[in-house]
């Protein structure tokens, strides 16, 4: 029996703090382990040669098979090799490698305890201690002996703390050193280029080229040599084109992904160093000069700060200040802690009081190198994109299946008809055979791509960029677009509309101009609550606060080298990371207002909502903290005493109109408490409310239209945010997603608590805004019946409350709610899976910051950016607005609907030859050499490259195209056309031996020698004409697609396939004739009529097609009676339209209630 380790990362590394056990489910692998057995080998071998290297492709194609055969099972922990089955249950065979490592270097890993220590990385010690690894997609899983199981190495630093972090300031000695980078490995993104004999192997013992091989020898034989010779010459160009392009690639990736750069890091001496960056572990102490550097690892900041242009990864054009990481006793993560990270790959502009007196570069420390660090996850995408689990691809796999069982068939058919003739085994076997090779067209997979490949390059040619290209035909089935609001939805940049300030009497009047506020409290918090910098003299930061900073006319001044010692004096001597200094002149009523000194920054977090800064006055002889953030945020983490009563019904009403509100809040901070070292936690507590700061923040212009647009075409479109919710909706209403008649019912979960049970309740927008007991009554009572819609709004803390304790009611608010606010990033994430759960496609389109995750998650993300490529999603696009998103939905359904015409175009012509073979080798002829070449390559090859041609239609239809190859339309069409294919042919082929001049074959000779000759000549011809008129007949247009007549060079094509096949029927002439082989008819009324029984043949076909695409098969459906959508969202949707007591308006309920309403 296998024994199976499970790998999960456990442990730690050179760390005294408890290891998280948490793993992140991408790196989840089932692994068997198996153990070389010399016989086996050698048995193997043996075969191998034997079978003439059959079996070595037979294990290529199935390393499974190659593993039992050479290998038995045993424990992972003594395995030399490894059979993985990864998340998506694909198998790979990886070889276990082992690395000699130091001597007593377990010991300078880390301070742990013993046990901890010899439990971290199993070495086995026999006469030299090594280490047992692995290398899978870039990544290095090491063997951990108390967990059983291989773990990626990077699991060793996964526990780390703050406080763990900042200890390694003090740098690594060079023996550690050395461990470490035995244990991680280099610090190199390396991306594979193979050599061109590699990939001429690997692309040769591909299905599709053994397959051709297989064909080119039988035709061989087969004396069919001008074909087999094309063929051979065209798989050899083909062969030749994809190994330079495959290997241009990996180039360019290399080029893109490699970074080896000098880097200056600290040893535990105090002396800095310059080395490789190649050299660079996890616990490294990095330090980063002025200039900064482009970035050749993943970094925890600890010293100063750095300007970053995190453009590669997220999509944001706008620099990112990063800021150091506080000490303390949480657990470090780079997604959590992103303001105090640097990643790989990101170009650091700027790095800012790191040395002595402030002055100098930064001080980092390495987390993650290689693989393992954010522009590594991005190349390991690209390298190794994950499967697409889209019906389409299914089925085309399946269909072949059904081509193969067709083919079987003929096989047998012609095995019993030529048997009965008594001709050679040789000629039964290879006749036999070759009907395998027409029936299943081996180009069948690479044709169905081609609507694919046009529909990237329109795209790209439009400014949206694809990392993963089968993913466009996933487009076509998109069903629900989530949008992120800020940036996304409305514009970038927000217009302070006003502030109101907070006293003990209540709010002030409205402000409309910060610059007019008294000095004060308020004041200086908008002056000095943000992370704006400056780089080269212009301020640089979030629109947001620089409207903020720009509003109140200070003036923001950053320390020079120089003079940073100069600086520091003035305001106590505590270390400045910027001055904001009022304007010059203020009225005197008003008095002066000083200068002041930021000292401590904490930045904004999405998943805190909200930001703070410490600063002190001139003299150091005070210190303030002030806090922004989103109201309900900042008024839970102040006394209660100074928020002002009207405080909720000043922000719903501000929220209500649009607004984007921000709360501010300060506290005083003892100046000798060390300001520069508080933690966050000490700052953000028991703070004063200051007031309330109003921006305006415009819907882009394109953005109703484009809603308006998804909603005609029946796609969902849902608004994921991390603003106030009341302001969600109203911009939900600004744009289209809520109707001007339609309702916003609030959904509102609490948690469980000391004090209070669970609860859940649904209230109309009228009761939330005037607190009145009913006010909805007859609206809930008609609430479907009226034909009245509704669309939820639901705030991120009660979404997490849903699906903690109300799970049963998630789908059915999932399927209502249009507006989701005050969600963090990780809540987007789940909410994209949530949906999915439901069986919706689901596209998200966001700025690529906070919606990473969702735009991985989403089957489509689209992610607004200059970039051209970035981790955030498969597609970026330049456009500042989402009307990108209906083009690629429109391009999806266009290259979904052509995948799906070249697909039915290739199994029909592949099907026409198949009949004709089986007619002609019926009385003892075939098709000519010349007549495969002429179709194959001069009618089909033409019109299937020129048919994926014509772009989408400009218009969204409601109706989606389908997915399904093995549908009733799409397969009762093949069978009607395959019906009508023969019918025509055979009817071809009794018109010709009905006629007073026909002669029969001569019986003692068989195949191709016996041309030319009459059979065979009218069967090419109806043939011929059969390819063209597919073409015509499954080349959809209307209503994914441009009308047939702007595909011009397809209808070029068509007209001149059509015209050669006209003369080759009529009068081809002694040259042509003698060249394909054709007999000479001299009855012209006989070779009208084959061209008459080609046209009946081609309405026929077109009429069934037509009445295919108007549903006259969906009659056969009623004959297995009515059954429910497979799809979980559609089977909801009748059953709430159904009920008259959802939602349950009014009503508090607990997690033991239940409406009337379930759905499996």
């Amino acid at each position: 029996m296998d024994i199976i380790g499970t790998v999960e990362p456990h442990g730690g590394f050179s760390s005294p703090s408890p290891r998280c056990p948490g793993l992140s489910l991408d790196s989840h692998m089932d692994a068997q382990g198996y153990k070389w057995v010399r016989w086996r080998v050698w048995s193997c071998r043996l075969a191998a040669l034997l079978s003439l290297g059959l079996l070595l492709v037979l294990f290529r194609w199935r390393p499974r098979v190659a593993v039992l055969a050479r290998c038995t099972s045993c424990p992972v922990a003594s395995a030399d090799v490894l059979l993985i089955r990864d998340s998506c249950g694909q198998q790979h065979v990886v070889e276990v490698l082992t690395e000699e490592v130091e001597e007593g270097s377990l010991d300078l890993l880390g301070k742990l305890d013993e046990s901890e220590c010899r439990d971290t990385v199993q070495l086995y010690k026999e006469e030299k201690t090594l280490l047992r690894f692995y290398l899978f997609e870039g990544l290095r899983y090491i063997w951990l002996d108390r967990k059983g199981a291989f773990c990626r190495v990077s699991v060793l630093n996964e526990g780390w703390t703050y406080r763990d972090l900042h200890r390694f300031q003090k740098g690594l000695d060079p023996v550690e050193q050395s461990s470490r980078r035995h244990m991680f490995g280099s610090n190199l993104i390396d991306v594979p280029v193979k050599s061109y004999m590699k990939l001429l192997l690997e692309e040769v013992l591909n299905p599709f080229y053994v397959f051709q091989v297989f064909s080119i020898t039988l035709w061989m034989i087969d004396e069919y040599y001008y074909y087999a010779l094309c063929i051979f010459v065209i798989s050899i160009i083909s062969i030749s084109v994809s190994l330079y392009e495959t290997r241009r690639q990996s180039i360019t990736l290399r080029n893109m992904a490699r970074l080896v750069t000098k880097v200056t890091i600290r040893r535990d001496s105090g002396v800095e160093e310059s080395v490789s960056s190649e050299e660079l572990v996890p616990g490294d102490c990095l330090i980063i000069p002025p200039e900064g550097l482009l970035m050749p690892c993943d970094a925890a900041l600890l010293v100063g700060e750095c300007l970053v242009n995190e453009s590669m990864l997220t999509g944001e054009s706008v620099p990112v200040l990063k800021t150091p990481l506080p000490s303390g006793d949480m657990t470090y993560s780079s997604d959590s802690e992103r303001r105090h990270t640097l990643f790989c790959g990101t170009q650091l502009i700027q790095a800012k009081g790191g040395g002595l007196g402030g002055s100098g570069g930064a001080v980092a420390v390495v987390t993650n190198t290689g693989f393992f660090t954010a522009k590594g996850h991005l190349v390991s995408s690209i390298l190794y994109p994950q499967p697409i689990d889209f019906r389409f691809y299914r089925d085309s796999a399946k269909f072949l299946l059904i081509l193969g069982f067709i083919a079987s068939i003929g096989t047998i058919y012609i095995f019993v008809v030529l048997y009965r003739t008594r001709v050679t085994w040789l000629q039964l076997i290879v006749r036999s055979l070759d009907v395998v090779t027409i029936a299943v067209p081996p180009a069948l997979p690479a044709a169905i791509t081609t609507g694919t490949i046009y529909a990237q390059s329109r795209l790209k040619s439009r400014g949206i960029f694809c990392i993963s290209p089968p993913r466009i035909n996933v487009c076509g089935k998109v069903s629900l677009f989530c949008f992120d609001k800020t940036g996304t939805l409305t514009e970038e940049g927000l217009d302070v509309w006003g502030v109101m300030e907070a006293g003990p009497a209540g709010f002030s009047d409205l402000v409309p101009d910060p610059g007019l506020l008294a000095p004060g409290s308020l004041q200086s918090g908008l002056a000095c609550c943000h992370t704006v910098t400056l780089l080269d003299g212009q301020a640089l930061g979030d629109p947001l606060e620089l409207k903020m900073v720009e509003s109140v006319g200070w003036t923001l001044q950053e320390p020079e080298a120089a003079a940073a010692d100069t600086l520091d004096a003035q305001f106590g001597g505590c270390r400045v990371l910027a001055v904001m200094r009022p304007p010059p002149q203020r009225p005197q009523a008003w008095g002066a207002s000083e200068p002041v000194a930021i000292v401590q920054r904490f930045p904004f977090s999405s998943a805190l909502q909200r930001m703070s800064v410490v600063t002190v006055a001139p003299g150091g002889r005070s210190a303030l903290a002030f806090m922004k953030g989103s109201p309900e945020m900042v008024a839970s983490l102040c006394r209660a005493e100074t928020v002002p009563a009207q405080f909720a019904s000043k922000l719903h009403g501000f929220s209500s109109e649009g607004l984007r509100v921000l709360a501010l809040a300060c506290k005083s901070v003892q100046v000798n408490s060390g300001v520069q070292h508080i933690e966050r936690t000490e700052v953000e507590r028991d703070m004063q409310f200051l007031g309330l700061m109003m921006m305006k923040n415009l819907v882009k212009a394109e953005s109703p239209k484009v809603i308006n647009t998804l909603r005609l075409a029946q796609i969902r479109s849902v608004m994921v945010t991390g603003d106030n919710v009341l302001t969600a909706v109203n911009v939900a209403k600004s744009c289209g997603m809520v109707g001007a008649d339609e309702k916003v019912i609030f959904v509102t979960a609490n948690p469980n608590s000391a004090q209070s049970a669970p609860t859940l309740k649904f209230s109309l927008e009228e009761q939330v805004a005037a607190a009145a007991p009913h006010p909805a009554d007859g609206f809930s009572q008609n609430l479907y019946q009226g034909g009245s819609t509704h669309h939820f709004a639901i705030n991120g803390k009660s979404f997490a409350a849903l699906c903690d304790y109300f799970p049963e009611y998630l789908p059915k608010v999932l399927m209502q709610a249009t507006v989701f606010a005050r969600m963090a990033p990780d809540q987007k994430t789940q909410l994209v899976k949530e949906l999915q759960k439901l069986n919706y496609r689901v596209g998200m389109c966001g700025d690529g910051a906070n919606d990473c995750g969702a735009l991985r998650a989403a089957d489509v993300g689209v992610s607004l950016s200059e970039a051209e490529a970035s981790v955030a999603s498969p597609f970026t696009s330049k456009t500042e607005n989402i009307s990108c998103v209906p083009l690629l939905i429109r391009e999806g359904r266009c290259s979904l609907v052509t995948s799906f015409s070249l697909f039915r175009y290739m199994a029909l012509y592949s099907l026409i030859q198949f009949c004709s073979v089986l007619l002609l080798n019926t009385v003892k002829t075939n098709v000519g050499d010349l007549q495969f070449l002429f179709c194959d390559l001069f009618l089909v090859t033409l019109l299937a490259i020129v048919m994926g041609r014509g772009g989408p239609s400009e218009e969204l239809h409601p109706c989606r195209p389908p997915a399904s190859l093995l549908a009733l339309p799409v397969f009762g069409s093949l069978f009607i056309h395959v019906c009508m294919v023969t019918l025509g042919q055979l009817a071809a082929f009794f018109i010709t031996t009905s006629q007073d001049w026909y002669v029969p074959l001569n019986s003692t000779v068989f195949g191709t020698a016996n041309l030319p000759n009459m059979e065979n000549t009218c069967v090419f011809t109806l043939s011929g004409f059969q390819y063209i008129i597919m073409a015509a007949v499954v080349t959809k247009a209307y209503p994914h697609k441009k009308p047939l007549y702007h595909n011009k060079i397809f209808l070029l094509v068509l007209l001149l396939h059509f015209a050669v096949m006209l003369w080759l029927a009529l009068e081809p002439g002694p040259v042509f004739a003698r060249l394909l082989q054709l007999y000479d008819f001299t009855d012209l009324n006989f070779k009208m009529l084959l061209v008459a029984v080609a046209a009946l043949n081609f309405l026929v076909c077109f009429v069934a097609e037509m009445l295919v695409d108007l549903g006259i098969l969906n009659c056969l459906r009623c004959l297995r009676g009515t059954r429910q959508s497979k799809k979980r969202y559609k089977r909801l949707k009748v059953l709430l339209s159904d009920s008259s007591s959802w939602p349950p308006l009014n009503q508090t309920l607990s997690p033991t209630d239940h409406t009337a309403i379930s759905c499996s």
